[in-house]
């Protein structure tokens, strides 16, 4: 049987991992395909260069992606003016899609669009060295920080607290990662002092992690701080042992920083809570600050404007509100939830089951959990697959599902051309002093995967 999985992230690889290893029907082959020449996702290109712990997950995914009956196939699109759905069926017997979530939600207010004002995820994507960052031609390196004296994050969850880090260290701190040379250079020559990380609603309610969270107090030369009075608003602040642990940890950290005196360290990191973008402010034809209406808890866990209003200065803003997942040609979608329609993991068009089409991940249940929280939604959609496996394994698919995709036009980058790139990123950061530092750009890495140079250092 041959099963096609579509995204090698966590969710796609552990996919992967359950079908052959569930032992419930014999000789299940897969491959995951993959748009990027690269495995791993957001393993890869989301988690912050300057944590090593998380990023070394990715030799767990390797091990999977080097099971017998496991294929990586990179450089393989599925959508617009390439591979569709319909025909990818028409290749495997199953195929699982765990594309994620691939856009950011919006702040909906006026001056969103100023130039200075852009998702994290765009932040994140360019230290991270995403190929599609460079493909894009969004503007000069030093785009983000160029003129920024103080930057305001919008949001109170991990990816706000890694953009508000990695803004807050020093180039030195950030040379023993695999950051891109590039942006490297950019971070050590900027000017951000200022960091204000801001929350709509209090602490008790935000979403980093504690081990995020105290992070921030552990930077060399950067502070932390945080208003007691905004802190007190939050009426589980007095006493959170109502809280889950989580929240309770994360308060108790912050109890700790409430009221600190500034020490004057070369870069202060501002946690403010219960402030509403409601503008993004205009200096000059580009972002000047932004304009917040305090708000109060409603008693119902959510909060309400209270009419007063308070502009923070900055002239960077980056907004990480949440991700979205986005419609697929060829699958349906549900516009109010973000994700496939599905029956436990399996795709419903019309409300009935597609045979042979499934989700898993974010696509499958929205932008929630941590990494860990793909496994058992990964292990649904397997069982769900391997149950309707005597069914499916009727219909007539290519022998050669490689020759295939390429006979579709397709030029998959195998496990081979993926090493290429690796021990290409470990040449380029020798010649630079510093371990393996990622090819940041689309020719680069192809030309690394087929045997070529790995293109210029920058």
């Amino acid at each position: 049987m041959q099963v096609a999985v579509v995204g090698s992230g966590p969710s796609g690889v552990y996919t992967a991992q359950s079908l052959v290893q569930q032992d419930l029907v014999p000789g299940v082959r897969v491959d995951v395909l993959d748009r990027l020449p690269c495995p791993y996702g957001l393993v890869r290109y989301g988690v912050a260069p300057d944590h090593e712990k998380i990023k070394s997950l990715q030799n767990n995914l390797r091990t999977v992606l080097e099971h017998e009956r496991v294929r990586f196939l990179g450089g393989v699109e599925v959508g617009p003016g390439a591979l569709s759905p319909a025909q990818l069926l028409g290749m495997y017997h199953a195929v699982v899609y765990c594309v994620g979530a691939a856009t950011d939600r919006r702040l909906g207010v006026p001056g969103e669009d100023l130039p200075g004002s852009w998702s994290a995820t765009e932040f994140v994507s360019w230290y991270s060295a995403h190929p599609d960052v460079t493909a894009n031609g969004s503007g000069p390196p030093d785009r983000f920080v160029r003129g920024v004296d103080s930057a305001v994050v919008i949001g109170v969850g991990n990816v706000a607290v890694d953009v508000a880090r990695i803004l807050a260290r020093g180039a030195a701190e950030l040379l023993p990662t695999d950051m891109p040379h590039e942006a490297l250079g950019v971070l050590a020559d900027s000017r951000v002092r200022e960091v204000h990380m801001v929350g709509r609603r209090g602490p008790s309610q935000a979403r980093f992690t504690t081990k995020e969270l105290r992070e921030l107090g552990s930077l060399p030369d950067a502070e932390v701080l945080v208003d007691p009075a905004e802190l007190a608003l939050d009426p589980a602040y007095a006493d959170p042992s109502g809280l889950p642990a989580a929240s309770r940890r994360n308060v108790e950290v912050m109890r700790g920083w409430a009221g600190l005196p500034e020490r004057g360290l070369a870069r202060r990191i501002r946690l403010r809570f219960f402030l509403r973008p409601v503008a993004v402010l205009d200096e000059e034809g580009r972002v000047g600050g932004v304009r917040f209406e305090r708000t109060l808890p409603d008693g119902r866990g959510g909060v309400t404007g209270s009419g007063t209003y308070e502009d923070i200065t900055g002239q960077l803003v980056l907004r990480s509100v949440g991700y979205r997942g986005v419609p697929m040609d060829g699958l349906p979608f549900d516009e109010s939830t973000g994700t496939v329609p599905h029956a436990a993991g399996r795709v419903l068009r019309d409300g009935a089951v597609s045979p042979g089409e499934y989700v898993a991940g974010w696509i499958k249940r929205g932008p929630t959990g941590v990494i860990g929280t793909n496994r058992p939604c990964a292990k649904e959609t397997a069982l769900s697959l391997l149950d309707d496996a005597p069914a499916l394994a009727l219909r007539d698919v290519p022998d050669d599902t490689l020759a295939a995709l390429r006979a579709a036009g397709a030029r998959p980058v195998e496990w081979s051309g993926w090493l290429a790139i690796e021990r290409a990123e470990a040449d380029l950061g020798r010649s630079l002093g510093r371990g393996p530092v990622k090819i940041p750009d689309w020719p680069g890495l192809l030309s690394a995967a087929r045997g070529g140079t790995s293109g210029p250092a920058d």
